[in-house]
């Protein structure tokens, strides 16, 4: 076992959120994942994990580690490393603080707890020789920005019968979570002089008119798209820009739109919706010119209550006396990746999404211990 870090999961967590890891897509300049993965492989190679570190950018790396009978009914413990930025904390970023029963750090609810928690779990269970399954962890880069890390990852040929992410779910069991589309809508306009109404169009007016156009599809169509733990998909305009002075019609406005989508919706289909949106008004104002295009999209998460992994989750929450409640996620994560590659998934983990990227991060300590816990449990279950 390695000397200096006890099978302790908070312990863990301390050591994990001391180490910088901001996500260098996010944050000009920023480190990258590279040393804390460097840290967590050192650390479970000592736990006696057989342990490979990838990089899939340069600085970006993934640590996958396994124990337990190889390739029996192998379950992912899955988590990422990378952090948002830290402009207007109201703590120390990385230098752990506990309070009242809190850790303070970047990263501590989201997710580095959860990463202690899954890592401890699997070397309790290793160590106790109640592991009838093969368990994978998989620490991995980029999932605040564009996932390169489990893209990889299953691009390569990662194969099981289920997938935990332990993204912060306050101890509740999440087989359900949104997804989302970014769209960019460029609106066309004709410059001309602010008194020469008879030659100028306006880009954004007819900007305006296409986010009226699409908060009427939303109040008449998306709010009757729901789902039992997720509620109903929705969109916004995330940014708008137009326009360059006072006296002069804009020649063009962009538009950005976020569509939440549930379970059933794509990404294209998003864009479609967008697109129909325009051709309607195109037919209204013959001078309205937009075209959009699907800037990024990301698949909801949706599988069964009564799916084998979702109840071994539950099970195992009762059996530590939590209410194992089943619950949706509004954001997105890493889970539908896998899901979408064939791998039952799932969300459970310590700590609150509430306060990800928050000027106050931090995770209750007894959440640490509780999933720890948890996950030991379903690590000596599955694969049984």
């Amino acid at each position: 076992m390695h000397s200096r870090f006890p099978l302790d999961a908070v312990v863990l967590t301390e050591a994990l959120v001391a180490v910088d890891s901001r996500n260098p897509d996010l944050v000009p300049g920023a480190p990258g994942e590279r040393a804390c993965a460097e840290l967590l492989a050192s650390i479970l190679s000592g736990w006696g994990f057989a342990v490979s570190l990838s990089d899939v950018a340069p600085g970006r790396s993934n640590v996958i580690a396994r124990i337990g009978p190889v390739g029996r009914s192998p379950l992912v413990l899955n988590g990422h490393l990378d952090v948002v930025g830290t402009e207007g904390m109201t703590h120390e970023p990385f230098s752990p603080i506990t309070r009242d029963g809190n850790l303070y750090a970047r990263g501590a609810t989201d997710m580095k707890a959860g990463i202690a928690a899954m890592c401890v779990a699997a070397a309790r269970a290793a160590a106790r020789g109640a592991l009838h399954c093969e368990v994978i962890i998989a620490a991995v880069c980029d999932e605040e920005f564009a996932s390169i890390g489990t893209r990889a990852l299953l691009a390569d040929g990662l194969q099981a019968t289920g997938a935990i992410i332990t993204e912060p779910t306050r101890l509740s069991v999440v087989p359900a979570h949104k997804g989302f589309a970014w769209i960019d809508i460029a609106v066309q306009g004709r410059a001309a002089h602010g008194s020469r109404y008879d030659v100028g169009i306006d880009a954004n007016r007819h900007a305006a008119l296409l986010i009226a156009a699409l908060d009427r599809f939303e109040l008449d169509t998306l709010h009757t798209r729901a789902h039992p733990l997720l509620g109903r998909a929705s969109l916004h305009a995330a940014m708008i820009s137009g326009g360059t002075g006072w006296s002069t019609y804009a020649d063009r406005c962009d538009v950005r739109i976020e569509r939440r989508t549930v379970p059933g919706e794509t990404g294209v289909q998003a864009l479609q919706e967008v697109e129909a949106a325009i051709a309607a008004l195109q037919v209204e104002r013959p001078q309205f010119v937009a075209s959009a295009s699907l800037t990024c999209a990301q698949p909801p998460l949706d599988i069964a209550a009564d799916a084998p992994l979702v109840q071994a989750v539950v099970s195992a929450a009762h059996s530590a006396g939590l209410p194992g409640a089943i619950k949706g996620l509004s954001c997105w994560t890493d889970a539908a990746l896998f899901a979408e590659a064939g791998i039952p998934a799932l969300c459970f983990g310590p700590g609150d999404i509430a306060r990800a990227h928050s000027a106050t991060e931090w995770v209750e300590i007894a959440q640490i211990e509780q999933a720890t816990a948890v996950l030991e449990q379903v690590c000596s279950t599955w694969g049984t």
